[in-house]
């Protein structure tokens, strides 16, 4: 059985690669990766207290932002997420505009419309939680400077 649409996607900006350029052309290159909008997201690391950048799929949810702790459907769940648990205070940078905020994880009904909205965004996530037994955490982050 197929699960996933075979899509080329293009990985030539990916990781910390993606991270620098973003932060050098102010969202110029990799606020659009594969035809989808990015955030960088910067946590703390739970055990070293280093900030941690990474680019996220996102969608806008009347200027909440909203990130989905996929992992490609892994069994656990990412870093970046256990980061956030550990310490809610984050930065994220939306193409050339930098801002503190409260990172949660949406529950109940609103996590279903988040959910909803984001398929909409990257459908692969769909099939994402088809891959594992977890939940796939849904993330608001609510902005606390402007």
């Amino acid at each position: 059985m197929e699960l996933e649409p075979r899509m080329e996607l293009d990985l030539s900006l990916f990781g910390a690669e993606h991270v620098r350029r973003y932060r050098e052309t102010g969202g110029a290159e990799g606020y659009l990766w594969n035809g989808v909008p990015t955030l960088i997201l910067t946590t703390t690391g739970r055990r070293s207290g280093l900030p941690r950048d990474t680019p996220l799929i996102y969608g806008d949810d009347g200027g909440t932002g909203v990130v989905i702790a996929s992992q490609g459907g892994a069994p656990t769940h990412p870093q970046w997420y256990l980061n956030l648990v550990a310490d809610p205070q984050v930065r994220v940078q939306v193409e050339a505009d930098r801002y503190t905020a409260v990172a949660r994880t949406a529950e109940g009904a609103e996590r279903e419309r988040l959910w909803r909205l984001m398929a909409a965004v990257w459908p692969s996530y769909d099939v994402y939680q088809q891959r594992t037994d977890r939940i796939i955490p849904v993330v608001a982050l609510e902005r606390t400077t402007r």
